[in-house]
């Protein structure tokens, strides 16, 4: 007998039982539909999270004072005193080498006014470079310049969330604007750059000048900034460059070796690999319950095949009675439980498609399926099918003919 006879055979066992077949596969299905579903929804994660990191900036690095404590409470990062546009500066000027970009930051929290129209929010004060490190474009007009950022000009650049809010159908450009009671002229309107994967509204902003900023809107008497924004040429200079950054600020913060660090860095790469490992063991963890449930199936493979081996004891006997060989009964029956496996695996990419499309639809997530993915998924349906069909099928070869036909 053939081999391709041999597999008509098998599919037309598999077939005469119809509902008994759709069951046994049930297992493998749900358990590739678990592992597609996961591996899609994980690495569209991973590509949403690199996506809003870049956004973040280009090679950033950032540098925040010292820790403030009042009492028992922290204020967490920025909320010290210790750090100065002058430290920037001077960063800037002696690693250039190192450093592309360089900005200040400094915070307030504002009301805006235009007309009969008010909202609140977040002011930050930048430098020139900001909108280079931050990868940020503008939309209309253009952002404020190094004269303006010198004289403490009252100039501003809004988001498309504040435009929308505050003037509406007008045109922002060239208008003013009330920040604090104080007059600003808006001299651009930033791209829209969305929600965050925080739900923060990232257009929801006004960038002035930090001298500005420090002097007009903190009324601050001191010179205290709360955090700093570098851009690297390269980030295969990072750890050069921190080392460059710690030394500086030490220096110029009078640090003697016995004292700590009054300030902290952070860069994304840091955020990538946390965000990557929290990612990557979630990834795991649910990687191993769809295991679980492959396993669960192929017992449930083999618990059928075994009870088919014994529905046909006399179909067994009488095949060896007319030339079938043990080779030939271990064949068909490895082939059924192939075939089994195999068609759950196909339903199982399916299903796991369809559910991780319909999760990524509802939750507005990005869903990345990956060939391989997919490929290495059906192939373990095909191992599992053919793992636990072995020893019903190596148990049906080794019958005996005669024992067979006298069953009853």
């Amino acid at each position: 007998m053939s081999l391709w006879m041999i597999f008509k055979v098998a599919v037309l066992a598999i077939f005469r039982n119809k509902t008994r077949s759709l069951l046994t596969c049930l297992g493998i299905i749900f358990g590739i539909a678990a592992v597609i579903a996961v591996l899609a929804i994980g690495k569209g994660a991973s590509a949403m999270m690199v996506a809003e990191i870049s956004q973040m900036g280009n090679n950033l690095v950032m540098v925040f004072p010292e820790r403030k404590q009042a009492g028992v409470v922290h204020q967490g990062l920025g909320g010290g005193q210790n750090m100065t546009a002058e430290d920037v500066i001077a960063i800037k000027n002696e690693l250039s080498h190192l450093v592309q970009f360089a900005s200040p930051q400094v915070n307030a929290f504002c009301q805006l006014m235009h007309q009969n129209k008010n909202w609140s929010t977040r002011v930050q004060g930048v430098s020139v470079d900001f909108p280079d490190i931050k990868n940020w474009t503008m939309k209309e007009g253009r952002f404020f310049n190094e004269q303006e950022e010198r004289r403490a000009s009252r100039v501003c650049v809004i988001g498309t969330s504040v435009a929308s809010n505050l003037f509406g159908e007008e045109e922002p450009v060239g208008k003013t604007m009330r920040i604090k009671n104080m007059a600003f002229k808006v001299v651009g309107v930033l791209n829209s750059k969305g929600a965050n994967n925080w739900g923060d509204d990232q257009d929801d902003t006004v960038m002035a000048p930090y001298t500005t900023v420090s002097r007009v809107l903190q009324g601050s008497a001191f010179k205290s900034i709360n955090m700093m924004n570098l851009s690297l040429y390269d980030m295969d200079d990072l750890d050069e460059a921190k080392r460059e950054i710690t030394a500086i600020l030490r220096q110029r913060h009078k640090l003697a070796d016995y004292q700590d660090d009054d300030f902290e860095t952070r860069d994304t790469t840091e955020i990538m690999n946390t965000i990557g490992s929290v990612t990557g063991l979630m990834t795991v963890l649910l990687t191993v319950v769809a295991a679980i449930s492959l396993l669960v199936g192929g017992i449930g493979i083999m618990n059928i095949m075994l009870v088919s081996v014994t529905e046909r004891i006399k179909e067994i006997g009488l095949r060896m009675a007319i030339g079938a060989t043990p080779f030939m009964i271990l064949t068909q029956f490895l082939l059924e439980a192939l075939v089994l496996s195999a068609v759950g695996g196909v339903i199982g990419v399916a299903a796991g498609i369809g559910v991780a499309q319909a999760i990524g639809a509802m939750k507005h997530w990005p869903i990345v399926v990956e060939a391989g993915s997919a490929i290495l998924a059906f192939g373990f349906s095909a191992f599992v099918g053919i793992f636990f069909g072995f020893y019903p099928a190596y148990r049906a070869s080794k019958l005996n003919p005669i024992d067979c036909l006298r069953y009853e």
